[in-house]
C-alpha cells in the first residue's frame, strides 16, 4: 500500500513527487519476481524490517537528499558523467595555460602560441563515475530496539535513502551485508540498483543463534571484522566513498590497522546507530536481559546502573570518536529512533 501524494504546489513539484512516487510502487511490484536480486542469500523466516510503502516513501525523500550539494573529490574507479574537480585528460575543453616542463606536446595550443609568442597548452574537465559503497550491520547487536524500531530497522532506513539518492544522481552503487554470512551486492546503476539494495537491507534478519544450556545463545562464528574491513580495502577502488551504517559495538584497538588502511584508501563515513536505552537507561528497576553480542542473559538493576552506565557511555564515545579521527574517519551519532533521516545525511553530504 502506498503512502498518498503530496498536495500538488505551484510550479508543479508535488506533482512530480507524486509522479516519482507512483514510478517507484509500479518499479517495486514489476521487482516481486522470483528473479530478482539472485545475490541475495534465501531468507528464514520472520517479516521484512521496512514495508514496500515505507521504501517507496524513501525513494520520494531521496530526490529532496540527491539536490543537495555534493563534495568535489574525485573517484578514480572509471570515466563516468560527472564533472571532476582535477584537471586532465578528458572530452570537456577547460582553458589553456602557459607550458611547463612535462606536458604533453599533443595538448599544445597552437593558435594560442602563435597569438602570445609564448607556449601554451590545452587543458581539459575530466569526467569520473562516482561510486558509493554501503555497509549494513545486521549482527546480532544491531536486533536490539526499546523506541519505535530496532537498530537494523534504521540502519536499512539509510541505506535505501542513500542506495535511491545515488541513483537519482546517476552514481554507481553497491553494498555489502555484515551478518552470519555476509553478501554483496555489485556496483550497477539505476532505481533497479537501489531498489535492490533497499531489499536487501530490509529483508528479515536470520534467527539467532539457538540458546544453550544456562539460557545463553550459542554464539555464532560470523567474519572478523579485521577481515571485512581487510576486503573492502582490497575490493574498492581507490577513491570510493564508503558509508558505514553500524553501532560499532564490535570497534576495538585491534580494528585500527584494518581501519586506517581502509580510511587512507578510500573516502569512510560512519553513521553510528544508537538506541536510547543504550543512551540513558530506562527505570524499569530489576530486569534480565540478554547480551546479543556476548550470547549471554544479565540481570540488571537500572535505578543503580542509570549514572554509571551514563557515564560508561559517554566514555564509549568519546574513545570512539578518537579512534576513528585517528583514521580519518568522519563519525556521527544517529539515534534508531529519529524519524526525520535528511538531517542525519547531511554528514553523508558535506564532511
Amino acid at each position: 500500500m502506498s503512502p498518498k501524494p503530496l498536495p500538488l504546489e505551484e510550479g508543479g513539484v508535488g506533482e512530480r513527487v507524486a509522479a516519482a512516487q507512483a514510478a517507484i510502487v509500479r518499479l517495486f511490484r514489476k521487482t516481486q519476481r522470483p528473479t530478482l536480486s539472485p545475490a541475495l542469500p534465501p531468507q528464514g523466516g520472520g517479516s521484512a524490517l521496512l514495508t514496500p510503502a515505507e521504501i517507496t516513501a524513501l525513494a520520494a525523500q531521496a530526490r529532496l537528499l540527491a539536490r543537495l550539494p555534493q563534495r568535489r573529490e574525485v573517484h578514480d574507479h572509471h570515466a563516468g558523467d560527472w564533472p571532476s574537480a582535477r584537471l586532465g585528460r578528458g572530452l570537456d575543453f577547460e582553458e589553456s595555460r602557459p607550458y611547463a616542463p612535462g606536458d604533453d606536446i599533443r595538448d599544445m595550443d597552437w593558435r594560442t602560441t602563435a597569438r602570445l609568442s609564448h607556449l601554451y597548452v590545452k587543458t581539459y574537465r575530466e569526467e569520473r563515475q562516482p561510486v558509493l559503497h554501503l555497509v549494513v550491520d545486521r549482527g546480532p547487536a544491531m536486533r536490539f530496539g526499546t523506541r519505535r524500531r530496532l537498530k537494523a530497522t534504521q540502519a536499512a532506513r539509510l541505506a535505501a535513502l542513500v542506495a535511491f539518492a545515488a541513483a537519482e544522481r546517476n552514481a554507481a552503487v553497491s553494498a555489502s551485508f555484515w551478518e552470519a554470512q555476509d553478501h554483496d551486492l555489485p556496483p550497477a546503476h539505476g532505481r533497479h540498483a537501489a531498489l535492490a539494495i533497499a531489499r536487501a537491507a530490509a529483508a528479515p534478519c536470520p534467527p539467532l543463534p539457538p540458546r544453550g544450556r544456562g539460557g545463553g545463545a550459542t554464539p555464532a562464528n560470523p567474519p572478523a571484522q579485521e577481515h571485512r574491513l581487510a576486503r573492502l580495502a582490497a575490493d574498492l577502488p581507490r577513491g570510493a566513498r564508503v558509508l558505514l551504517l553500524t553501532d560499532l559495538s564490535w570497534l576495538e584497538d585491534r580494528h585500527a590497522p584494518a581501519l586506517a588502511r581502509l580510511g587512507e584508501r578510500c573516502d569512510v563515513q560512519v553513521l553510528q546507530i544508537v538506541d536510547a536505552a543504550e543512551r540513558a537507561l530506562p527505570d524499569i528497576g530489576l530486569a534480565q536481559v540478554l547480551d546479543l553480542a556476548r550470547a549471554r542473559p544479565r540481570w540488571l538493576d537500572t535505578r543503580a546502573s542509570a549514572a554509571a552506565h551514563a557515564q560508561a557511555f559517554q566514555a564509549r564515545q568519546e574513545y570512539l570518536t578518537g579512534l576513528l579521527a585517528r583514521a580519518g574517519i568522519a563519525h556521527r551519532l544517529v539515534g534508531a529512533e529519529e524519524e526525520a533521516l535528511l538531517p542525519c545525511l547531511t554528514l553523508e553530504n558535506h564532511a
